[in-house]
């Protein structure tokens, strides 16, 4: 049997496996909930102490809830114009065969992951919808779908909008007190590695060909049309128009006038924050890509259309990332009598165990596992940091080896965790249990290819003391 075709095998029976049994991205969280207030209790916590910490975290999410939000509604209203569509039209006819296609949206996602997370989960998930709009080619929609998300499973966190990266490398954005501990560390020592980038480049081969050699053909292919998904193009008609009261409605003037003073301000940020800070910024991307739909829709009435075309897609998002707040408090504010945390007794258990020679490993597993259950790069690394890096100098090991540890690390559960899933799944149309059969196979495959290329080029570089800023 040709790899190809093993890979497929293992696909199909993967998602028959998942679309009868995994759980639905809300019963995931609220799953995640239950392990976690279990592990609380089982350290000694009082089961007041976690109720406390569940309400008093459900709500902590809700200024990245509404960026989530945003992105999706941004990318949505961007996507559904004329000039954007026809672009993806384009690059969605590149491909011959279905497979080739799987494996453009799983190359184009990753590869825009590298520049930023965001930009990767919405223009993957519109190629997605592009390539299985052709009647010419019989692409499996779910293989295509899951392709979408593989950026943020594989180099999201080793490319430009890394979160640890960023904060290591900017002192004013660190606490004062684990600043201490790690010290600036500038691009040049973690994302601009040549060993980082050697990782970067194996993963995005690697998971392009898994994608391609893993998606199903001919019969086995399950159609857009096949899972009940209607990705008919929707036309806009200027005859709508009723009542000469709506004239501003229709006319561009609006448009203009707001994009000016958006744009106006844009630039300003552009030239004081550069284009990566710029578009690191969550605020500002969205931004970006609301006035680039108003731009693109041109019409008031047509955007304002686009939108609310756009808002069914993000109920998902709206009703679960309060779960997960909740989870992050659980693991890092419920104390025991001793004032131990879940997350501080997980972290310590790991560290404890490492060596210099065993760091890379344990941390790179200790990170996934912990991304399971806390599912934000920036949070986490906040969490994770004291006591990793209290490690990592103790073991004499590369400081900023450790950030990148953590980096290709924090990514693999994205893979099986529908949380970042969820902007992909409110583009495609889809449920989370139709991706994870094939996300599965990428996460099992990167698991242990990521944790052997951290422990064999760690061993390549040497340690330096932080470097403090004054």
């Amino acid at each position: 049997m040709k790899a190809g075709s093993l890979l497929s095998a293992i696909a199909l029976r993967c998602c028959a496996w998942s679309e009868r049994w995994f759980p639905d991205a809300f019963a995931f969280a609220v799953l995640a909930v239950a392990v976690v207030t279990i592990g609380a209790l089982g350290i000694g916590v009082a089961p007041l102490t976690v109720a406390q910490s569940f309400g008093s975290g459900f709500w902590s999410l809700i200024p990245f809830t509404m960026q989530m939000t945003f992105i999706i509604i941004g990318g949505y209203v961007t996507a559904d114009s004329p000039p954007v569509t026809r672009l993806v039209q384009r690059l969605a006819a590149v491909p011959k065969t279905g497979r080739a296609a799987v494996a453009l949206v799983a190359l184009f996602g990753i590869l825009l992951s590298l520049i930023h997370w965001g930009l990767s989960l919405i223009l993957a998930s519109l190629l997605a919808r592009a390539v299985a709009q052709r009647t010419d080619l019989r692409v499996d929609y779910r293989a295509a779908s899951a392709a979408a998300c593989l950026g943020l499973g594989s180099v999201w966190a080793l490319g430009l909008s890394s979160s640890a990266a960023l904060l290591q490398a900017n002192p004013g954005s660190m606490p004062a007190a684990l600043l201490a501990e790690t010290g600036v560390i500038p691009f040049g020592e973690t994302i601009f590695l040549w060993q980082s980038l050697l990782i970067a480049a194996i993963l995005v081969v690697t998971n392009t060909w898994v994608a391609w050699k893993s998606a199903p053909e001919g019969v086995h292919a399950q159609t857009a049309q096949q899972l009940g998904i209607d990705l008919t193009p929707r036309c806009w008609d200027v005859s709508l128009r009723t009542r000469p009261g709506e004239w501003l409605e229709y006319s561009p003037l609006p448009t203009l006038f707001i994009a000016a003073l958006g744009l106006t301000w844009l630039s300003t940020e552009f030239v004081t924050k550069g284009v990566v800070g710029t578009i690191s910024n969550l605020n500002t991307y969205n931004f970006i890509f609301l006035m680039a739909g108003l731009l693109l829709q041109w019409q008031p009435r047509r955007f304002l259309e686009s939108v609310g075309r756009s808002v069914p897609s993000v109920a998902g998002i709206l009703i679960q990332y309060p779960f997960i707040g909740a989870i992050a408090a659980i693991l890092t504010g419920a104390n025991n009598a001793a004032g131990q945390t879940l997350s501080g007794m997980l972290g310590h258990a790991f560290t404890q165990v490492a060596s210099h020679a065993t760091l890379a490993p344990i941390i790179g597993a200790y990170s996934a596992l912990l991304g399971l259950f806390v599912p934000s790069g920036g949070a986490k690394w906040i969490i994770e940091a004291p006591y990793v890096m209290q490690a990592a100098n103790a073991s004499h090991y590369h400081l900023g080896w450790v950030v990148q540890i953590y980096n290709a690390a924090e990514a693999l559960p994205n893979l099986i965790n529908p949380f970042w899933m969820l902007p992909v799944l409110g583009i495609v149309g889809l449920r989370a249990r139709d991706l994870v059969g094939f996300t599965f196979i990428q996460f099992v495959i990167n698991l242990p290819l990521v944790l052997f290329l951290l422990w064999l080029l760690g061993t390549t570089l040497t340690y330096h003391p932080p470097l403090i800023a004054h």
